[in-house]
């Protein structure tokens, strides 16, 4: 198992477990490996905006949706983080996208 793969699943156990600091230094440490890994900025974003860091989960979520952007999910959780902080025109544009991406890999043309 890589080294970034492991960092990665340790980040995501403190995360399951409610341990938010710690999954932040996780998701930090997995992204000085491969600061390409999308699951981890994505993982970063849900932690930090568990700690209402909503700006960090906003520019991590950015991040992510750079490096994976025909992953609906990352669309989704960044339209929540932008809804949080009330940038509802942002919001809606993300969860349209979101939408549009699942509904094209339901159709199989994704």
């Amino acid at each position: 198992m890589s080294d970034a793969r492991a960092l990665y699943k340790e980040a995501f156990s403190h995360f399951t477990r409610g341990e938010f600091d710690q999954a932040v230094a996780g998701y930090r440490r997995c992204l000085e490996v491969d600061p390409g890994n999308a699951n981890a900025w994505s993982g970063l974003a849900m932690a930090l905006s568990r700690l209402d860091d909503l700006d960090g989960a906003i520019e991590a979520g950015r991040k992510a949706v750079e490096l994976d952007p025909d992953e609906p999910l990352g669309h989704t959780s960044l339209s929540m983080f932008y809804q949080q902080k009330g940038m509802i025109p942002e919001a809606e544009d993300e969860k349209a996208l979101a939408m549009q991406l699942s509904m094209r890999r339901d159709s199989g043309g994704g």
